[in-house]
């Protein structure tokens, strides 16, 4: 029985990596790293409208970022600013109103460190089956758009040629690329969720042919990430959250150093 935390941590960060790796790929394939990590850190303000409302804070976190992407979907519509630069304003914005929000929380106790890096070995049951509950929405929305997708990536106006809805389209990825971001937070944190989205997906490139391939391959690289990561935590006694993005990194360097190695 004592080990069952460490159970719960292995089975809640597979079922974040299996699906963050295909969601992560489109994320590369449409340059929207940047988007990932405003919507990363403006999830803190999240966690402090959930304490000062009293509402479970994985469901605040999750409607938080759901609104937050919305009005970013809309507010680069409207092109008053350069998108990177409307995203850094809000990214760190929200990421310093919700720390203020929290120091002037005296009389709640809540573990910052846990947040901004991730309290994987905390999991609980109920946590396992959002994740797992979420994991098949998001798959269920990558294999409808998939296609609409990767021509989009191509080109929107060939997408909107061949009658695919190309804003609501955007749309719903961006909307599923949130609630990725606010159930995984918890596996390795604010700051680092947008690696687990990112690093599987870039280290499967150079050994895909196909955007199928990599898909199937990052999150295969994803799950191996986490495996290995929380091993190495429990081994090494070291945070659970940046073990598991030191592993995921290690793989990218191998996988591109490998083929010029090989080659070379």
């Amino acid at each position: 029985m004592t080990d069952d935390f460490f159970i719960r941590a292995m089975l809640g960060g597979v079922g974040v990596a299996a699906v963050a790796g295909p969601l992560g790929c489109v994320v590369v394939w449409r340059r929207m790293a940047y988007f990932g990590a405003a919507l990363s850190h403006s999830a803190l303000l999240g966690v402090a409208l959930g304490l000062l409302l009293d509402i479970n804070l994985t469901v605040a976190i999750l409607v938080f970022c759901l609104l937050l992407s919305v009005m970013l979907f809309l507010l680069e519509r409207q092109r008053l600013l350069a998108n990177d630069t409307l995203l850094g304003i809000l990214a760190h914005s929200a990421l310093a109103i919700g720390l203020v929000a929290v120091a002037f929380m005296e009389h709640v106790r809540i573990d910052l460190m846990g947040y901004l890096f991730g309290d994987v070995l905390a999991v609980s049951v109920e946590d396992i089956y959002f994740i797992y509950a979420l994991a098949v929405i998001v798959l269920g929305v990558l294999v409808v758009l998939w296609q609409p997708l990767l021509t989009a990536i191509v080109s929107e106006d060939l997408a909107a040629a061949e009658g695919n809805p190309v804003a609501k389209v955007r749309l719903i990825f961006v909307l599923t690329v949130a609630g990725v971001i606010a159930v995984g937070m918890k596996i390795v944190g604010i700051l680092l969720i947008i690696s687990l989205l990112i690093i599987p997906a870039a280290a499967a490139r150079p050994i895909a042919r196909t955007p199928e391939h990599m898909a199937y391959a990052s999150a295969i690289i994803g799950v191996a990430s986490v495996v290995l990561g929380l091993l190495s935590s429990l081994y090494w006694d070291v945070p659970a959250g940046p073990a598991i993005v030191v592993v995921a990194t290690l793989v990218f360097v191998i996988m591109f150093a490998w083929p010029r190695a090989r080659h070379g």
